[in-house]
């Protein structure tokens, strides 16, 4: 078994960082193997490495090495791509084809990017990796393959999973060994020496003298975010290397060239939810309900106070913060309140036990004011449930700040959590 620094040597791969060669040393000794291996890491890291090291340490060596990057084939031809077609089968295809996996019967297929390839595509994907059998499109033969694969990818693919982009069985039958390769900025020792590299790789390929970076500039050079990875740094070097006219690069020189976006300053993120998201848009109507449901009893309360009293300024100044919740506390609502209440006509309710006889007719249409009674359906409780409920876990419980978002007052909030046991 080969070391990680013949390794290093033989496939030009720079850096001496423990991430790195741990990376290295998996594929060694995964190669001798057959199992999947899927490379991971950001877009630029050089995942296209580790493929080829595991198959030429591998018994697939003498076999062909294809290697397929499945988000620049269209979704209409990539299973004619990989597993061919018949003649016939679609418009233009005049005749029949071979495709990768039959191409490359014995060896090795590096699938690039493969949290791209379609469902339908994953699903013969699947197949293959199973037991080894796949379908040309138009074809009912069922045909044989040996091929080792080895895929990679820069997206999050717990994420594509959860947003049923991408098969969960078929990424933990791809992911058998997982092989990480760390982005740039973890490997902070190494970014000048790949600088140095392809710097001097440049200057024989352009025939001038290599440039050098002052102590200063490879501070600046060090210190910046990389987010293209090694994929950037080996562009800037090239710019560099043509553009410059002094060989030696100082560090205003080298920001010039540096994107002002790619700054490794520190960074708020928001992670949290504001007090007033939610997650879906049912979950928005329920709240309006909600909150029309909240309205609806307080204006049954008020209306019943007023019933039962008779006097106005009594019923204001006993309800005065209900009233401030209902029409708002600005003074152009209060005076538009206070006129509308005194031009209200109250009306007069009998005592219980007195003539029926003299109460008149037109107000019959009243009688039902004290048998008022509060129904709702299960679900709109269970969903009312469920609103206090996230809100109070939003904010860890503190009952001020849930029943401002759900836009009750905090002794409404308080009954409720007593009425569902909360």
């Amino acid at each position: 078994m080969e070391s990680v620094q013949a390794i290093k040597q033989r496939f030009g791969i720079i850096g001496n960082t423990p991430s790195l060669n741990r990376a290295i040393e998996k594929a060694i000794q995964v190669a001798p193997t057959d199992i999947s291996v899927l490379v991971t890491g950001e877009s630029g890291v050089g995942k296209e490495s580790i493929p080829k090291i595991i198959h030429q340490l591998s018994h697939r060596k003498h076999n062909k090495y294809i290697a397929v990057n499945c988000g620049a084939i269209p979704e209409g031809t990539i299973d004619s791509e990989l597993f061919g077609h018949e003649k016939g089968a679609f418009t233009g295809a005049t005749q029949t084809r071979e495709g990768y996996f039959e191409v490359a019967d014995g060896g090795t297929i590096f699938l690039d990017e493969v949290g791209e390839l379609p469902l339908t595509t994953q699903v013969r994907l699947l197949r293959v990796l199973e037991n080894g059998e796949f379908l040309k499109v138009g074809s009912s033969k069922v045909q044989k393959t040996d091929v080792r694969i080895v895929a990679a990818t820069n997206a999050n693919m717990f994420e594509a999973i959860q947003k049923e982009k991408f098969r969960e069985d078929l990424y933990y039958r791809l992911s058998t060994v997982d092989i990480h390769l760390p982005p740039l900025r973890e490997r902070r020792e190494d970014i000048h020496l790949l600088f140095r590299k392809f710097a001097s790789d440049f200057a024989l390929k352009y025939k001038m003298p290599t440039v050098k970076l002052t102590e200063n500039a490879i501070q600046v050079l060090v210190k910046h975010r990389w987010s293209g990875n090694i994929r950037q740094l080996r562009n800037i070097a090239e710019q560099v290397s043509v553009l410059e006219q002094n060989r030696t690069i100082t560090a205003d020189t080298l920001r010039s060239y540096l994107p002002t976006t790619g700054s490794n300053l520190p960074a708020i993120i928001k992670t949290s939810k504001s007090e007033s998201d939610f997650s879906s848009e049912r979950e928005i109507l329920y709240k309006v309900l909600f909150d029309m449901k909240a309205d609806l009893n307080d204006l049954k309360k008020l209306t019943m106070e007023l019933m039962k009293s008779g006097n106005v300024k009594d019923v204001e100044k006993d309800n005065e913060t209900l009233i401030q919740k209902i029409y708002g506390s600005g003074d152009e609502e209060d005076a538009d309140y206070e006129e509308s209440i005194d031009n209200t006509e109250v009306l007069s309710i009998p005592e219980h036990g007195s003539n029926n006889d003299d109460i008149p007719v037109a107000l019959d249409k009243y009688h039902f004011a004290e048998e008022i009674e509060e129904e709702e359906t299960l679900s709109l409780h269970d969903k009312e449930l469920e609103l206090i409920k996230k809100s109070l876990e939003r904010h860890s419980g503190k009952r001020k700040l849930a029943a401002a978002e759900l836009g009750i007052s905090e002794r409404t909030l308080y009954r409720k959590i007593k009425q569902y046991n909360l």
